[in-house]
């Protein structure tokens, strides 16, 4: 795990200084080496954060053994030893490596297979690699978008990074708002790829690769969710429980392989739990798990850890934190994340991966596990609005829930859209689901039309995504399967492990997600939907899996995961929050919304109106970003 940072110029429109730049903004990616290329034209920038073969021979940029090719590499190439056999093997022209590195065999197997090489890959990874001769850079990133990757680009000028600071730390590049942004946070509680906060700089989506040129960029998608669905669906509980195994044995087993300390993020719930059951059985030595807690929540449920740990015999590790250690990172969240970001399970994620630190390097976590198992409540929502009886029923049950609980208003909210079109419906259902803006309360609370969704260039990538899946798909998906593969294609790599990535990488931690191997992926979207969600329970072949490590009693609850209490922190610790940032001042002075709709929000949040609390923090965040940002 690493940071990668870099540029193409015809014009050479940048410098060395600005390399130096970029690739020092993100020292905390790799504090254990950097290292530069740049030649005018180019620039390639690398910190290190060392993992396999940890000696200086194999740091970062790697140039190939005739000078032609250099690249940087941020993540892992789990199956490296198999390319390099292969390659080894070679009639024509064997390879020899000079390091145990898996960025030198991919290297090398670029230049033998060109592009087309990202199709052998088995890992999590976002590289760069800059032919010399031809004057062209090629830029690759995995299929689920584990690792990230930034670019900038006008008419003569291209640049990247693993993260938005090191692209705005070149002060040629503009940082012009893009306006629609500011809609689409507002209703995910992310910016989803292609975009970025910024106008002209942008996400590379997963399972993408970009070539560079004089004559231009060309993107090429060569995986996608959706193409991997099949006419042939597995329904065999037996034969699925088998396999399914097996692919995950086979995802813990390579991402075990380190050479530096490794352990697992436990949060005592089905995902973690399994994955810290198969790291148990494959390691030779005690594995170490992490979890943790709040001092001052009485509903804190670090026990359901700590009791998975004792079953499995693990060297348990847990952290117990105030709510005003979260209280003193509000602020970095705006560093780690660089543009609006809502999710406040990274401050949690953050205080662990600062601890875990202390013992280990690379951390196994869940990741992926609900989005592929029907694991969140919008997928239960999806297949109840799918029932005509249900949505007929609907239309008079409004305006009596309306009036009800914080949770009937929120059942209230999705009823009333249960008739939109497919794609906007799991699309509301998502936005719904996190007590976050629908479309409608967006147009009424946006100052613009200028900040909308709608005003996004290309329409808005996600409903495009749920179009496609429809469109594409290799059979026809029930409403479950196609809330899924929305969670899949958007909120897991925008949200989750955007996430994951910025909070551990903060404090030099590689996280690794098994769920998240490309093989058990494709694998796990032609279970039968039975074989996920049977007599009300999500996640019901993991359960089964699961149950032959550990007693049921020890998972069959309700989901929990890394979390804190929002609602509760708004009332009390975090109430400040509401004062410095929603007032009439802040909100007038960048005019993105109605200040006195927000005004009157945090009346009736402040007497009893729960269901605000997602709604308002996400104004928080918005405007606690505009002041430190576009002061």
């Amino acid at each position: 795990m690493c940071g990668i940072a870099g540029f193409y110029s015809s014009k050479q429109s940048f410098t060395r200084a600005d390399l130096d730049s970029m690739t020092l903004s993100l020292a905390h990616r790799g504090p254990d080496a950097a290292g530069f290329f740049f030649n005018g034209r180019a620039g390639l920038g690398h910190r290190r954060l060392s993992i396999i073969d940890l000696s200086e021979r194999a740091n970062q940029p790697m140039q190939s053994a005739d000078g032609r090719y250099y690249i940087v590499l941020n993540g892992e190439i789990y199956n490296h030893q198999e390319i390099g056999a292969h390659l080894m093997s070679a009639t024509d022209k064997p390879f020899q490596p000079a390091t145990a590195s898996d960025t030198e065999i991919l290297l090398e197997a670029f230049i033998r297979f060109g592009p087309q090489v990202v199709d052998m890959l088995n890992g999590i990874f976002a590289f760069a690699i800059y032919d010399t001769l031809k004057q062209e850079v090629f830029l690759f990133r995995d299929p689920l978008g584990v690792k990230p990757l930034f670019y900038y680009q006008n008419d003569h000028a291209f640049a990247f990074a693993s993260e938005l600071k090191a692209l705005c730390a070149v002060p040629s590049i503009p940082k012009e708002i893009y306006e629609p942004a500011v809609g689409q946070f507002l209703h995910y509680g992310f910016i989803p790829a292609p975009y970025s906060i910024y106008r002209h700089i942008y996400k590379l989506e997963p399972g993408t690769w970009l070539k560079v040129s004089a004559s231009g960029i060309e993107k090429h998608t060569y995986w996608k969710a959706c193409d991997k669905v099949s006419s042939n669906m597995v329904t065999d509980k037996e034969e699925a429980m088998i396999k399914l195994s097996d692919l995950l044995v086979s995802s813990v087993q390579y991402q075990l392989n380190s050479d530096v300390p490794t352990g697992i993020f436990l949060s005592g719930g089905i995902d973690s739990s399994l994955l810290a059951a198969h790291a148990v059985a494959l390691s030779g030595v005690k594995v170490h798990t992490f979890s943790f807690g709040f001092k001052d929540d009485v509903h804190n449920e670090s026990s359901h850890a700590l009791a998975v740990a004792r079953a499995l015999q693990t060297h348990y590790h847990e952290f117990l934190f105030s709510f005003s250690e979260v209280k003193s990172l509000i602020t970095d969240m705006n560093q780690c994340f660089d543009e609006p970001f809502a999710d406040t399970s990274a401050l949690p994620t953050l205080l662990l991966s600062k601890e875990a630190k202390q013992h280990i390097t690379v951390a196994l976590s869940g990741e992926g596990g609900d989005e592929l198992f029907f694991g969140y409540g919008a997928h239960q929502w999806a297949r109840r609005l799918q029932n005509p009886v249900v949505r007929k029923l609907g239309q008079w049950l409004v305006p009596l829930l309306e009036k009800g609980s914080s949770r009937q208003q929120r059942v209230a909210h999705l009823l009333q859209n249960g008739g939109l079109d497919t794609s906007l419906l799991h699309d509301h259902i998502f936005s719904q689901e996190q007590y976050f803006f629908s479309r409608a309360e967006l147009d009424a609370l946006l100052t613009a039309k200028k900040f909308g969704m709608q005003a996004a260039d290309d329409s808005l990538r996600p409903l495009e995504l749920l179009k496609e899946i429809s469109a594409t798909a290799g059979r026809r998906l029930n409403a479950m399967e196609q809330q899924a593969l929305f969670d899949i294609v958007c909120y897991l790599p925008d949200d989750l492990l955007t996430k994951v990535d910025r909070a551990s990488m903060r404090y030099a931690i590689e996280t690794r997600v098994p769920y998240l191997d490309y093989r058990v992926v494709e694998f796990a979207l032609n279970l039968s939907p039975s074989l996920k969600y049977r007599h009300g329970q999500s996640k019901y072949i993991l359960r089964e899996i699961l149950n032959r490590y550990l007693p049921a009693a020890l998972f069959n609850r309700p989901k929990q995961g890394f979390s804190i209490p929002l609602h509760q922190l708004l009332q009390h610790e975090l109430s400040f929050l509401m004062d410095e940032y929603l007032n009439e001042e802040v909100m007038n002075r960048f005019n993105l919304v109605d200040a006195a709709k927000v005004m009157e929000m945090k009346k009736q949040y402040k007497a009893g109106a729960e269901y605000l609390f997602n709604r308002l923090w996400l104004l928080i965040v918005l405007h606690q970003w505009m002041v430190a940002h576009k002061n």
